[in-house]
This record gives C-alpha cells, structure tokens and sequence, in this order.
C-alpha cells in the first residue's frame, strides 16, 4: 500500500475529502517522524512498536570494488510488530495455502 492508497482509504471510511484526508495522514506521519527524531519510541498497541536504534561505526566493504570502506555511526528507527497484527498476518496467510 503506497501513501496515496492509504489516503484513498482514509477518505472512503471516514467520509472526508482526499485533501482532508491527506492531512490526516500527513499529520500522523509528521508526528511519528518528530517523536522518532527526538528520541522517543512509539507503541500503537496491537500493532507494533517504533523505537530508534543507535548503531557504533563500522569498516564496511564495497560490493563493486571489493575496498573497505568506513561506515559512520548512525540512528535507524526499528519496527517491531505487535502480537495481535502478527496474528492477523499469520491467520490471513493461513487461509491463501
């Protein structure tokens, strides 16, 4: 599901207009990208949890030439899936086999 899609979905369910939803959406993912940058974790319970993770400088290697190459430290964020939506998933996998 891309951006677009979700806001498409917003907009049917909810009964707003596409650029009211597309605020919505914009404004949840701007305050999850804020809370994330300042450090701070996210948990959307049944569906998962967002934390960020710091990670230490490392040699790495190029895969083109083969030279080491130094990789720098860095803060990713990590997703972590919920009980109730790995459920769902493994129940609707259950179903397709």
């Amino acid at each position: 599901m891309t951006k677009s899609e979700l806001i498409d979905a917003v907009s049917e369910k909810t009964s707003v207009t596409k650029s009211r939803a597309e605020l919505v959406v914009n404004c949840i993912f701007d305050s999850m990208t804020d809370a994330l940058r300042n450090g701070e974790g996210i948990e959307i319970r049944g569906f998962g949890s967002f934390t960020v993770r710091q990670y230490r400088p490392y040699s790495g290697r190029n895969p083109r030439t083969g030279s080491s190459v130094h990789v720098s430290s860095k803060r990713l964020p990590f997703f972590k899936v919920g009980k109730e939506l790995k459920e769902m998933v493994n129940a609707a996998g259950d179903k397709e086999s």
